[in-house]
């Protein structure tokens, strides 16, 4: 139960609705709406172990479940609606041994968020937008509007002052915090006026955050003369692409792919993104002849950074955004079609030698929180055998 949501509108409910949830059941739902939109989200039914909600509960989270601001929690009473302060909300619902009931349904949508002045986080740098009409209203003009780094400028339409503030430049300034990379630049707004000054200078402060599993991004005003308030949350950009040698200089572009048994297999994983302090590794790969489920069939080459096949081996990378490995073609390619690789990624601080990208293999059930770690999810495929293929020699 759980997992991301990602249309427009929707409905959630229980496992098994209207039938009697099972005990023991933790589910987290997260729902994620295009930019510039927020979630709305209506309960039509509860009917769960009521009292002080210690048992079964539900609980919702203005965001991702382990970052944000907890919205409310109750197992019982009105129907209650919520609505996020960004595009992203998560739902969590539990249960203990105890009773079992009907359960909930909600339905959630998106709605415009309706603001002046917009965020992205996009993997090279922070797009901000901020609206002419808007600034003239307050008192201000797009002339007044500037980054620390005077070298920086926007792009001034007739509509919209527009920022592209890099990751790595412009003043942008890197900290970590706790399970956090943050990324944050602060927008000056000037007054015009050149005899007397009656306004207050505004500092929008912008800020992306890493998460695990998403990109926060934050904007917000310093002075209360202007409430400015966006948060938008967006995903890793990661491939993963095969190559024909180890000198990995000529990629693998055919779809399928197809194969000898016991053939070298190159992979590389590549992490787009401008922040050259981060660094990429493989956490975990596992194959199976169905894209869509990992578990029934599945065979793993490397888990939590701890090789299960022998064939696995990692290489040299010229840059810590790439990852390098290699694998030989195996045995239940002769018994399926097709096989699909899914690989989870870490991506750290680079030179954090207390996270996971720099202990190699370890057995964990609980992660540290003292290191920021983001965990990206990649699928490539499929693999095919060659029509009448042999089992080759290939072993270097």
């Amino acid at each position: 139960c759980g997992g991301l949501v990602s249309d427009s509108s929707g409905m959630l409910q229980s496992p098994n609705y209207p039938g009697s949830y099972p005990n023991d059941a933790d589910c987290v739902w997260e729902i994620q709406v295009e930019n510039s939109f927020r979630v709305t989200l209506t309960f039509r039914d509860i009917a769960m172990e009521s009292g002080t909600c210690q048992h079964d509960y539900i609980e919702i989270y203005d965001g991702p479940l382990h970052s944000s601001p907890l919205l409310g929690r109750f197992c019982s009473g009105s129907f209650p609606t919520y609505v996020s302060s960004s595009n992203m909300m998560s739902v969590r619902f539990h249960s203990d041994s105890r009773y079992s009931f009907r359960g909930f349904q909600a339905h959630y949508s998106s709605i415009p968020a309706g603001h002046n002045t917009t965020i992205q986080c996009l993997p090279d740098y922070m797009h901000i937008v901020v609206s002419r009409h808007y600034l003239q209203s307050q008192g201000y003009s797009a002339q007044g509007v500037t980054l620390k780094d005077s070298h920086c400028r926007p792009t001034v339409t007739s509509q919209e002052v527009v920022f592209n503030i890099p990751y790595n430049g412009c003043g942008t300034i890197q900290e970590e915090n706790n399970d956090t990379i943050d990324y944050s630049n602060t927008i000056r707004v000037v007054s015009s006026a050149s005899i007397i000054k009656r306004k207050k200078n505004i500092n929008l402060h912008v800020s992306c955050k890493m998460l695990r599993k998403s990109w926060q991004q934050v904007m917000y005003a310093a002075e209360d003369t202007v409430e400015v308030n966006e948060y938008q949350f967006g995903r890793y950009d990661m491939n993963i692409t095969f190559y024909d040698s180890p000198a990995f200089l000529r990629q693998v572009r055919s779809s399928p792919y197809y194969i000898d048994l016991n053939q070298n297999l190159y992979l590389q994983a590549c992490l787009h993104n401008s922040d050259p302090n981060l660094k990429v590794v493989v956490d975990t790969c596992v194959a199976s002849p169905d894209p869509h489920d990992f578990n029934t069939l599945a065979y793993y080459l490397v888990r939590n950074g701890c090789p299960r096949d022998s064939s696995y081996a990692t290489y040299y990378s010229p840059s810590s955004h790439f990852a390098r490995f290699k694998f030989n073609a195996f045995e239940f390619m002769s018994r399926h079609p097709s096989v699909y690789l899914k690989c989870q990624m870490l991506v750290c601080r680079l030179g954090d030698y207390s996270s996971h990208c720099y202990r190699g293999c370890s057995s964990r059930a609980k992660r540290d929180t003292s290191s920021a770690e983001e965990e990206v999810d990649v699928v490539v495929g499929p693999l095919q055998l060659r029509e009448g293929a042999a089992p080759t020699g290939n072993t270097g």
